[in-house]
């Protein structure tokens, strides 16, 4: 295409940067197109999105699909970076919330099915479902890591799809683990094992999004403040119910010490087997953890 082999284009006509705009899009490119006169309302128009500026002519303002109140193109750059950090949290959200959600059915099934009571009453897993909810509002004000915001990112459903896939079974496997140790070690009762098992969900549901929330080892590359903080406040409360004078009125059963130090060592068995499957889980299209951060490329064409 003679169009990606051209750097710059001068003296052209209006329906001419609409052609060179629309032969972008055919080889597959997202385009976008700044101008400010009459002439570059057909370019404006054509473009994926159009830029104009606050003095353009009041045609080009409103063939534009965004204004730039400074006539900088920083301006477009930083509200480029500010999109892709937040996809990449919304990204982060629907990948904690797939798999937690598929593995907490595919366990509640098996559960139901092997075991001859309820493992959780409907109360607690409302409890269950609202501090997971409130562990993740800190996720939007996250931090995001270098080369996701280098370079665009697209949605891609089979990954998503494969992640659940991965993490979600792992997580059934852990609950099915503590079932087991549970009933046949501890010999628990209906309360005891439905608190036990709370406690284990609660932290393994919470604890893990520091843990998937990156592609790279997650002691390098910490959570902002804000969501180390409803991590936290949202484990806490979770861990104290079950020995609250609350907890009798929910169902709850404070565990003996030696089942809470049993569920502290199935916690971390799957937070550690979370970040060794963690890459295979995210695909091999994720950047290296350790390469340097390329700079910022808002290209999408030839420059011009």
């Amino acid at each position: 295409m003679q169009v990606r082999r051209v750097d710059a284009f001068g003296r052209l006509a209006p329906d001419q940067k609409a052609r060179i705009v629309e032969a972008l899009q055919a080889g597959g490119e997202v385009v976008g197109f700044l101008g400010d006169g009459i002439n570059d309302v057909p370019g404006l128009r054509a473009a994926d999105i159009g830029l104009s500026v606050a003095g353009a002519s009041g045609v080009a303002q409103a063939a534009a699909d965004m204004i730039l109140l400074a006539p900088d193109l920083e301006v477009a750059a930083a509200g480029v970076a500010a999109g892709r950090r937040t996809f990449a949290n919304i990204l982060k959200y629907i990948r904690m919330g797939a798999s937690s959600n598929f593995g907490n059915m595919l366990s509640m099934a098996l559960a139901s099915v092997a075991l001859p009571f309820l493992p959780m009453l409907p109360m607690q897993i409302l409890l269950n479902n609202l501090l997971c909810d409130l562990s993740e509002v800190g996720i939007p004000f996250d931090r995001v890591r270098p080369e996701s915001v280098a370079r665009p990112q697209a949605w891609d459903m089979a990954a998503l799809l494969r992640f659940a896939a991965v993490m979600g079974p792992l997580s059934s496997l852990f609950d099915g683990l503590t079932f087991t140790v549970l009933l046949l070690v501890f010999g628990a009762d209906e309360e005891v094992f439905r608190s036990a098992w709370f406690l284990e969900s609660m932290a393994t549901q919470i604890l893990v999004i520091i843990v998937i929330r990156t592609r790279g080892r997650f002691w390098r590359d910490r959570p902002s403040a804000a969501l180390a903080a409803t991590a936290l406040v949202a484990l806490a409360v979770a861990l104290a119910v079950p020995f609250t004078p609350l907890g009798p009125t929910l169902g709850f059963e404070p565990p003996p010490p030696a089942m809470l130090v049993t569920i502290a060592a199935i916690t971390i068995a799957y937070l550690a087997a979370a970040e060794a499957i963690k890459p295979f889980a995210i695909g091999a299209s994720a950047a290296p953890a350790d390469t340097p951060a390329p700079h910022l490329d808002t290209t999408v064409g030839p420059s011009r």
